[in-house]
């Protein structure tokens, strides 16, 4: 299977058609996405051309290509795109995990998601970047507005597997310096950390003035924990193996469970983060048509 039709379904595609990804505020003093930046033409950092429309500035015609094809092109920079969406993918060891009510992992699932998004970025003709993270930053894709990006974002995926511990607060800390642009920084992580560290990160980010959306990516198991009859449970990320019965535990695990939850959610809304759940054995096209219809009501 190609990777592009791994991560990227047409059929759920095309029920995102007429479905954005806008920013809830103004990002550098201007319209939020779906526009031209008012850096336009300002930055030394030439990206590509294109076709001249009705309504550009004409003080970036490229005279040159005119004098050889007869024909108007602008000269595009990286900032004329307005709108920046960073992709955080977490692929920690837990993000490995797949029951047997689920049709992929949740890293699988978080690698549909950011592909989608990126996808509908594109398509906008806005800018996006992703990220690969763990417990250090594994790789860093530099944002883009051309089509072609997409090809680079989906093998960085692909070579993407969950193998370590994760680390949000000092990694989340580290990329709020280093993404200097603001934008939409969309995370997609099962959260498997300490809460309170994983806040502070956060916070950097919104102290950075960037917009935040957190998709928390869980496996129905560990939703619900169906499990009856006694078994080994694999410890993942340095945590041991232990064999019981899962009855006499359920009580507990939920009770646990729901308060990491309720504590992430907390955590969200005193930050003015968006806080979305997914559950792997839900229609991924269901789950983002909600997301962004609810979204664009929103901000209408």
């Amino acid at each position: 299977m190609a990777v592009s039709q791994k991560y990227l379904d047409p059929q759920m595609l095309s029920k995102l058609e007429g479905l954005e990804l806008r920013a809830k505020r103004v990002i550098e003093g201007y319209v939020a996405g779906l526009h031209r930046s008012p850096f336009q033409g300002f930055s030394v950092e030439f990206a590509e051309h294109r076709e001249y429309a009705p309504g550009d500035d004409l003080r970036y015609l490229d005279w040159k290509v005119f004098g050889r094809t007869d024909k108007y092109y602008l000269k595009q920079y990286e900032e004329e795109t307005n709108l920046i969406t960073y992709l955080l993918l977490d692929t920690s060891e837990s993000m490995h995990y797949q029951s047997d009510a689920a049709a992929m992992s949740k890293l699988e699932y978080a690698k549909c998601v950011a592909a989608s998004l990126a996808y509908l970025v594109l398509r906008q003709q806005d800018s996006v970047g992703m990220v690969t993270f763990d417990d250090r930053v594994r790789s860093v894709i530099r944002q883009s507005s051309n089509p072609s990006h997409m090809k680079q974002l989906l093998h960085v995926m692909e070579q993407s597997d969950a193998q370590r511990k994760t680390d949000t607060g000092p990694i989340f800390h580290d990329l709020a310096e280093r993404l200097k642009k603001r934008g939409i920084v969309i995370i997609c992580s099962d959260l498997f950390d300490d809460v309170e560290h994983m806040m502070t990160g956060l916070k950097h980010f919104r102290h950075r003035r960037h917009e935040v959306i957190l998709f928390h990516i869980l496996d129905p198991a560990e939703l619900d924990f169906p499990f009856r009859q006694t078994a080994k449970f694999v410890g993942l990320e340095d945590l041991p193996e232990v064999v019981t019965d899962p009855r006499s535990l359920r009580k507990a695990y939920l009770e646990e469970f729901n308060g990491f939850v309720k504590a992430v959610k907390r955590g969200c809304r005193a930050c003015n983060v968006d806080y979305v759940q997914i559950r792997t054995d839900e229609s991924l096209e269901i789950a983002l048509s909600a997301f962004l219809s609810r979204r664009m009501m929103r901000l209408a």
